[in-house]
């Protein structure tokens, strides 16, 4: 291959999503003068090739430098100025429970903290009540002790022991003192040795991953800075303090967050590092960004896994904040709520002339403590799988994904909103990317699509016959799928209109942001 040669003057923005992955670039042409390019491609298609954002820039740089850039050759370098990119990878590793296998190191006596969580009950008059999974294979308890001194004793916390006691139960230790300059007595020290001895057997069960979650670790994290050096001297690839990840006083809440980085941050570093593999060795100079869940930047270095689950719907946030703002208008009165409905989720945000962010979130039933953007996400989007169960109509959870994907993407996938969309209509094959098929050139397999719905018509019918029941058209069942998606998605924009007070203040809506190519259900 032969490099090309010119200035970087390349600059790359990529949404790397669960079924489609967009490409904006802005760049020199030959004249001096700036121009932009966007491209959409499948985010997983291996019959064509291993990593889409990688395969979006060859695409483009082959296009638009007549360079050719063969796919089975490192990526010449030499023109890219910067690379920014957003990813679901964190988020559907999540969702999906595909994340690394991890192992718990806990205070003893606390193995079941973590299983236990708050207790919290949001289905409050249901009987059946289900404890949220964890995403750790094995627990091993560290046998240490880090306390707080009470009573009035010189160098302690004064009025920390109420009932007048600390007398009758004198605390032994060593004093030391805390992050915060708080004495506290370290009455037992990590026993390594009988921590090694578990830990091995960790190891020898194939687990590579392990979060540290002890007790007072967020203001002494003496004890779990030694854990971690025993833990990456035996060998494990990915070590999460808590008191690094989320340096909190609430250990439950701290115990979740690292143990989520534990899971995902492996996952994350292979997708980095398929993503690099295919790049030759300029990459090293060129700056490769990566959005975080709070709406800021990172380098791929400080990129972990607990601030990677809103990646991929941060940017469309911050993208719609900005775009936004025309005509000087005083952004604090105007109130925007953000619709970014993509291949298997849809993404639910509001802008009035700030970032709104929240501390705490949960995902599937996983609670995480770190800053991230007011995001709400529902399980419905163009990928949606749509079943006739029952007598009954259902979009989702399930999802097609990219791969197979829906029946129009002509790799023989299943029936989805998307699919739907394109039967009433809604989508002309014409106006949509032609990615499809072997060669991927081909449009929307419109014809298919409509033959599948024909099928579930069928079953729809026959059902409606035994119910004494009208018929229904191929159209109408396709519409009656999108009404139940469109329901699900309208939940969350309830939840920022008619139930915040900011409406109700007075403060209408000044306008309703579709973000992306994909909010009608590509």
């Amino acid at each position: 291959m032969v490099a090309a040669e010119g200035p970087r003057d390349f600059s790359f923005s990529i949404d790397r999503g669960g079924t489609f992955t967009d490409v904006y670039a802005e760049f020199t042409d030959g004249h001096g003068q700036q121009r932009t390019r966007v491209l959409k491609l499948l985010s997983v298609d291996p019959a064509n090739y291993p990593d889409a954002p990688r395969e979006g820039i060859r695409r483009v740089l082959e296009a638009e430098t007549g360079v050719p850039h063969p796919r089975g050759q490192p990526l010449d370098t030499s023109r890219i100025a910067a690379i920014r990119m957003g990813t679901t990878v964190a988020t559907n590793a999540l969702l999906e429970r595909k994340g690394e296998q991890t192992a718990l190191v806990v205070t003893a006596g606390f193995r079941d903290l973590l299983h236990i969580g708050n207790q919290s009950r949001p289905a409050i008059f249901d009987l059946e009540i289900r404890c949220p999974d964890v995403l750790y294979e094995t627990v091993v308890e560290c046998d240490e002790q880090v306390v707080l001194p009470l009573g009035d004793e010189p160098g302690t916390r004064a009025g920390r022991d109420p009932a007048g006691d600390s007398q009758r139960h004198p605390l032994q230790g060593t004093p030391a003192t805390a992050v915060t300059g708080e004495a506290v007595v370290v009455r037992r020290a990590p026993d390594l040795e009988a921590l090694q001895v578990e830990l091995q057997r960790v190891l020898d069960a194939g687990i590579r991953s392990v979060a540290v979650v002890l007790k007072h670790a967020a203001i002494y994290p003496a004890h779990e800075q030694l854990v971690g050096q025993l833990a990456r001297g035996m060998g494990f690839t990915q070590v999460s303090l808590s008191s690094v990840v989320m340096p909190m006083v609430k250990m439950v809440p701290r115990g979740f967050t690292a143990a989520a980085d534990a899971y995902l941050t492996p996952h994350i570093l292979r997708y980095i590092e398929t993503f690099q593999a295919g790049f030759d060795e300029g990459l090293k100079k060129v700056p490769v960004y990566f959005m975080q869940s709070d709406g800021g930047l990172t380098s791929v270095a400080d990129f972990s896994g607990h601030k990677a689950i809103l990646s991929g719907p941060a940017g469309g946030y911050v993208g719609y904040a900005m775009t936004t703002r025309w005509g000087g208008a005083d952004a604090s009165k105007l109130q925007m709520i953000g619709f970014d409905m993509g291949g298997t989720s849809t993404d639910v945000s509001r802008y009035a002339g700030r970032y709104e962010h929240v501390f705490e979130s949960t995902t599937t039933g996983v609670t995480i403590q770190a800053p991230q953007l007011d995001i709400n996400t529902v399980a419905a989007g163009g990928g949606s799988r749509l079943f006739f169960r029952s007598g009954v109509f259902q979009v989702g959870p399930e999802s097609a994904g990219a791969h197979p994907g829906p029946v129009c993407y002509r790799k023989g996938g299943y029936l989805a909103i998307t699919d739907a969309n394109l039967v009433l209509g809604r989508i002309l094959p014409q106006f949509f990317p032609h990615i499809f098929g072997p060669q991927e050139d081909e449009p929307l397999d419109a014809q298919g699509a409509r033959a599948a719905m024909e099928a579930v018509a069928a079953e729809v019918n026959a059902h409606a016959a035994a119910a004494g029941q009208p018929p229904k058209s191929v159209d109408e069942v396709a519409m009656g799928f999108v009404r139940v998606a469109n329901e699900t998605m309208c939940r969350p924009i309830r939840a920022l209109t008619q139930m915040k007070v900011w409406l109700r203040a007075g403060r209408p809506v000044a306008s309703f942001v579709w973000q992306g190519v994909c909010c009608i259900g590509c």
